[in-house]
C-alpha cells in the first residue's frame, strides 16, 4: 500500500509538471526573435499568467452577467518590442460584421508612463493616459482572405454596380480612387475602422472612459486564430518606455464575445496586473 501510494504521488507530480508554469504576474521573457503566430512553439518558453476577468459594470453600457471567465497570457520581448499571447474560451466565432452583429475582440492596456501612482484601470484618467492595443476578429478575417465588400458579406444581394466601378474609370486610377472615396463618406472623414486593413490591430490612447482615440503609432502587429473552441491571439507593440530588464510596469486585459452582444464598453476586463521584464537566463 505504501509503495502504491508513493507511486501515485510520483505520477501525479509528473503529470502536473507537464502543464504550463503558472506565475502571479505577467512575465515578459527575453528572446532574440518574437513569434508572430499564436501556435509557434516559442511561446512554451514563457510562463503563463491566468488573468481572471470581471464584468465592466462601472460605466454605461455595462455588463452585469459574467461571460468570459479568464484569459491565459504569455509574454516575450526582444528588448525593442513586446509580444503577448492571449487565449480564452469562446465556442462561437463571431468575425463577420452586419446589422445587429457584434465582433469577437481583445485588447491590452498599459500606462503611458511608469510611475508610482497608477491611472484608473478603467481607460486611465485625465493627466494619466493609457495606451491600448486592440485586436478584432473581423479585421483578422479580411487579412486571412475573406472579402470585405457588400458582395462578399451578402452573396445573395442584388447589386448592379457601384459608381466607382463604372467602366470609364480605369481600375486604380486617381479618378477611380476619388470616386470610391466620394461614395465612402466615413472613410472620407478619416474613419478607417471599416474596410480592408494591413494589420488586425490598432494603437489607441485614452484619458478616461469615453475618451478612446487613435494614438501615436507603437508599431502594433497581431494575429489571431480560432481553434479548439477558443481564440488564441498574438498582440505585439513597442516595449513600454522605461521597462528595462528586471523592471516592472502594469498591464490590463479586455475580451469581447460577439455572441454575447459585447461591444464598446460592454466587455469583460481585468484590473491592473504587474508586468515584468526578465532575462531568459
Amino acid at each position: 500500500m505504501r509503495y502504491a501510494g508513493v507511486t501515485l504521488m510520483i505520477l501525479l507530480s509528473a503529470a502536473c509538471s507537464k502543464g504550463p508554469k503558472q506565475v502571479a504576474e505577467v512575465v515578459a521573457m527575453e528572446r532574440a526573435g518574437l513569434p508572430a503566430n499564436p501556435t509557434d512553439a516559442a511561446w512554451e518558453e514563457a510562463p503563463e499568467h491566468l488573468a481572471k476577468l470581471v464584468p465592466q459594470d462601472q460605466v454605461e453600457p455595462r455588463v452585469l452577467t459574467p461571460t468570459t471567465g479568464e484569459v491565459r497570457v504569455r509574454a516575450l520581448t526582444n528588448g525593442n518590442e513586446v509580444a503577448f499571447r492571449l487565449e480564452w474560451v469562446d465556442d462561437s466565432k463571431s468575425d463577420k460584421p452586419g446589422p445587429t452583429k457584434m465582433i469577437d475582440a481583445c485588447a491590452i492596456q498599459i500606462p503611458a508612463r511608469i510611475e508610482k501612482d497608477l491611472p484608473e484601470p478603467q481607460m486611465g484618467q485625465e493627466g494619466k493616459p493609457v495606451q491600448v492595443t486592440y485586436w478584432r476578429a473581423d479585421w483578422q478575417s479580411t487579412i486571412d482572405g475573406r472579402g470585405d465588400t457588400i458582395r462578399d458579406l451578402y452573396p445573395n444581394a442584388s447589386i448592379d454596380h457601384y459608381p466607382h466601378e463604372a467602366k470609364p474609370l480605369a481600375p486604380g486610377s486617381d479618378a477611380q480612387k476619388e470616386m470610391a472615396l466620394r461614395y465612402s463618406p466615413a472613410r472620407a472623414l478619416g474613419n478607417m475602422r471599416g474596410g480592408p486593413r494591413s494589420v488586425p490591430v490598432e494603437d489607441l490612447v485614452a484619458n478616461g472612459p469615453g475618451t478612446l482615440a487613435p494614438g501615436p503609432s507603437l508599431g502594433a502587429k497581431g494575429k489571431g486564430a480560432h481553434q479548439k473552441g477558443g481564440w488564441s491571439v498574438v498582440i505585439s507593440r513597442k516595449i513600454p518606455e522605461g521597462l528595462a530588464p528586471n523592471q516592472k510596469t502594469h498591464i490590463a486585459f479586455a475580451v469581447w464575445q460577439g455572441s454575447q452582444r459585447e461591444s464598446g464598453a460592454r466587455k469583460m476586463r481585468t484590473g491592473w496586473i504587474t508586468l515584468s521584464r526578465r532575462s531568459g537566463s
